[in-house]
């Protein structure tokens, strides 16, 4: 439990830097997004702007952060397994690298569970209501979604004794490549779109009104998996006309989080 509380304490001393390579990385994005846009003429201010940013992307983030903390916590004191410290002397480079790769595997499976489940759905719904895609629509995920991910996402690796900087790099790729493949950019990958998710696949994936596009491009950061299990969808010289839900879906925070547990029969 102690080595576990000491991990924790390490992360003071590097989310400084993460948050300003975070920050950073979401200006350039804007600027480029404004620069080079896929889809001219949309607004940065757009329709949730204000929505995701504080309630998605900083309370929920943060709030979520103290809860996946807390299960990790719990989880070390019933098993104490962190003290074998197995990944102790295993390079971080090498960590990062299987935690993204190990992460994203599980992701595609998740995500598509949740796209052809009903329950499932409810809670993956939110992050697909948003009407025009940019760098910081990626942010809306209902919190059961993202506390469930980050939880399987950090615990393994903590939990085998992975040091905090580590955990610190994980979060700071995962945070900037969600903001890169949502972002509103004109850019072209060439053959590396059979190996890395960007922009270009994964607006498919977020797509309304094109039943081929439905069910598609559920890898988030390597797009092989989508290759590997039949899933990819990548119609060259086409664009998505539509995105976010042809149904329903509120604009307030605490709403959006409720309506994931509405009735099923009730659409």
């Amino acid at each position: 439990m102690e080595s576990i509380l000491n991990f924790f304490s390490n992360l003071d001393s590097t989310t400084i830097v993460t948050g300003i390579i975070i920050v950073v990385s979401a200006v350039l994005l804007i600027i480029l997004e404004k620069k080079f846009p896929y889809t001219k003429g949309q607004r940065l201010l757009r329709e949730g702007f204000f929505n995701d940013l504080l309630m998605y992307t900083i309370v929920q983030s943060y709030l979520l952060g103290l809860v996946v903390a807390e299960i990790i916590r719990f989880i070390d004191a019933q098993t104490g397994i962190q003290r074998y410290q197995l990944l102790a002397d295993v390079p971080v480079w090498a960590i990062v690298l299987g935690s993204l790769i190990f992460h994203d595997f599980y992701i595609y499976w998740f995500h598509r569970w949740m796209h052809n489940n009903k329950f499932l759905w409810r809670l993956h719904e939110a992050h697909h209501s948003t009407k025009e895609v940019d760098w910081l629509s990626g942010s809306r995920s209902h919190a059961l979604e993202i506390l469930i991910n980050q939880t399987i996402e950090f615990a393994p690796f903590i939990l085998l004794g992975a040091p905090a900087e580590a955990a610190i790099i994980k979060g700071c790729v995962s945070a900037v490549w969600g903001m890169w493949i949502h972002a509103n950019l004109d850019v072209h990958t060439g053959k590396l779109h059979y190996i890395i998710n960007g922009p270009e696949m994964h607006r498919w994936h977020h797509s309304d009104k094109h039943e081929e596009a439905y069910n598609t491009n559920y890898a988030t950061k390597f797009a092989f998996w989508d290759y590997m299990f039949g899933s990819a969808f990548f119609p060259e010289g086409e664009k998505p006309k539509y995105y976010g839900l042809s149904n329903f879906f509120p604009s307030n925070y605490f709403k959006q989080f409720f309506f994931a547990f509405r009735r099923m029969r009730e659409e």
